[in-house]
């Protein structure tokens, strides 16, 4: 019976339906207790505020070097829709290396932001309960990702937004955008305006979340990326059955 127990809690760890996952969770072992296969729910809990730790100290560093969101395939920074129709206009009227730099510097401005996530991050993760990391531990590929998102978005838009806008001074994108802007509005007679500092200050966060889901899937799935004994210990569980 107890083999049959411990098996359908490890199940868990292979996503299986809600409904399935809510009744596992009511047998759930407590913050003391004996946990999942030897593993309490401490050390539980312990291993999930690791993960998230790493995938955040990984994710920020990688976004906030040079190209880090500009060659990132995951992370780049479009234009907003608003914008798209100036960018093929320039283009079309021979000014593509105005259009390339720009968004090159939406971009920069980005990797230059992007260190102030990682405070907020800590405060949110030193602070996750076991019964936040019991949903998590329950929970798909994100989980931990998504947690995060939920307890930290409004902090980091409001922290960033004074960061995007003096990024883009500092990297020279305000300025070269008030130039495209004014040569399409000269060009086609119109008055096209967009808020640049909320839609890049968006998008840095949005890079951030995307990179530490991808650190949060690899730990979950990938022997190789558990590189403590805590996390070989907490993930192990899921290989198991």
């Amino acid at each position: 019976m107890r083999k049959i127990f411990i098996f359908l809690i490890i199940s868990c760890f292979t996503f299986s339906s809600c409904d399935e996952m809510q009744q596992i969770a009511s047998h759930f072992p407590t913050e003391t207790g004996e946990g999942i296969g030897g593993v309490s729910g401490l050390r539980i809990s312990q291993g999930l505020k690791q993960a998230l730790e790493f995938g955040v100290q990984d994710g920020v560093e990688k976004l906030g070097k040079t190209d880090g969101f500009f060659k990132n395939s995951l992370t780049k920074i479009l234009l907003p829709e608003e914008l798209q129709v100036v960018d093929n206009t320039l283009r079309n009227i021979g000014l593509g290396s105005l259009a390339d730099e720009g968004l090159k510097l939406l971009n920069r401005a980005a990797e230059d932001a992007v260190t102030e996530a990682a405070p907020i991050f800590k405060d949110a993760i030193v602070t996750m309960t076991f019964n936040d990391a019991k949903g998590i531990l329950l929970g798909g590929n994100n989980a931990a990702t998504q947690y995060l998102q939920n307890r930290t978005s409004n902090q980091l838009f409001t922290a960033f937004q004074p960061k995007v806008r003096n990024s883009l001074g500092k990297v020279g994108a305000d300025d070269i955008w008030e130039k495209i802007i004014t040569q399409y509005n000269n060009f086609t007679g119109k008055n096209v305006t967009t808020d640049l500092n909320a839609y890049v200050t968006q998008q840095t966060i949005n890079g951030v979340f995307k990179m530490v889901a991808q650190k949060e899937e690899g730990i979950r799935n990938n022997i190789g990326l558990r590189t403590t004994p805590l996390l070989k210990e907490v993930f192990g569980l899921q290989d198991k059955k």
